[in-house]
């Protein structure tokens, strides 16, 4: 099997959703807990307004101080947000589209066309900046939306296909709701390959229903070598009511290194990373790895 890369987004996608304020100290501390675990590509927080997401109202003072060695990036919303990343100097960006208009009209007041549209010129603003620079796309609710119901796969495959037109360098696909199968995966995958390389496509599951490790099985046997994860399974979606939280990081290296895939995560470090921020918020992580390492010890 070829090397997975593991793109770890529990500082942003996973604390963006919790509700117990975290300071930028712990913050820090957890991005370093995670880099010293052997993680490197860290999505670590947003430019999104804090009046809509307080908990990452604190990118300019996070920032700066990002431990040295890591492949750090941070979700843009709109050229304002880019105006702010590009004043920090953050070279890896991530933008944020779905495949179903209800969802960008309740998320972000935009159709899927329009925040495509704004797409463009935040990617020419940042490509302008940083020339070699690396660019995100993330596509959510690739089986189903929480307001309009099931999408099809075609839509998934026509947004994905139009970024990589933009010019992003690689699309995240997200099962915001955390409904999809192994059988779901296949299918839409099966699209969305048709219209993507398959090397720029990742993949990003919620675990609501606990099948995420196994729809991360079956886009390995499609061919994606990129998974997104967040420490411990935090995360949830504030517009997904239900949403679970993400496939936990510790369970998929876990996963991985079973089935004979080589990380480069040491478990321990990772284990003491997510124990460290769920000590923060003041509750246990839901990763079986997590459980079981806790059990094991006690």
């Amino acid at each position: 099997m070829p090397e997975i890369k593991i793109v770890e987004v529990g500082p942003r996608d996973g604390l963006q959703n919790e509700k117990t304020p975290v300071p930028t100290a712990n913050k820090l501390a957890f991005v370093r807990d995670l880099r010293d675990a052997g993680l490197e590509d860290i999505e670590v927080s947003s430019f999104v307004s804090p009046k809509w997401v307080p908990q990452l109202g604190d990118i300019a003072e996070l920032w700066p101080e990002l431990p040295e060695g890591g492949r750090y990036s941070a979700l843009v919303p709109n050229e304002k947000g880019l105006e702010r990343a590009i004043e920090l100097g953050v070279d890896r960006i991530a933008l944020f589209t779905a495949a179903s208009d209800a969802f960008t009209q309740k998320n972000v007041n935009m159709t899927v066309a329009e925040t495509l549209d704004a797409f463009a010129r935040v990617i020419a603003g940042h490509r302008a900046q940083f020339p070699n620079g690396h660019i995100r796309g993330y596509v959510s609710t690739i089986f189903e939306c929480p307001v309009g119901g099931p999408v099809s796969e075609a839509k998934v495959a026509d947004v994905s296909g139009q970024l990589v037109e933009l010019g992003v360098d690689e699309i995240s696909l997200g099962d915001t709701t955390g409904v999809g199968s192994p059988r779901d995966t296949k299918r839409v995958l099966a699209a969305v390959l048709s219209e993507v390389p398959v090397s720029k496509v990742a993949v990003h599951f919620h675990d609501t229903r606990g099948t995420a490790l196994a729809n991360v099985a079956a886009a390995l046997e499609m061919g994606v070598t990129i998974v997104d994860a967040a420490a411990g399974g935090l995360g949830g979606c504030p517009y997904a009511p239900g949403a679970g939280g993400n496939l936990a990081t510790d369970d998929l290296v876990y996963f991985l290194e079973r089935e004979g895939v080589a990380t480069g995560v040491d478990p321990d470090r990772l284990a003491q990373a997510s124990e460290r921020i769920f000590e923060v918020l003041g509750r246990r992580s839901i990763s079986h790895a997590q459980i079981a390492r806790v059990a094991m010890r006690s």
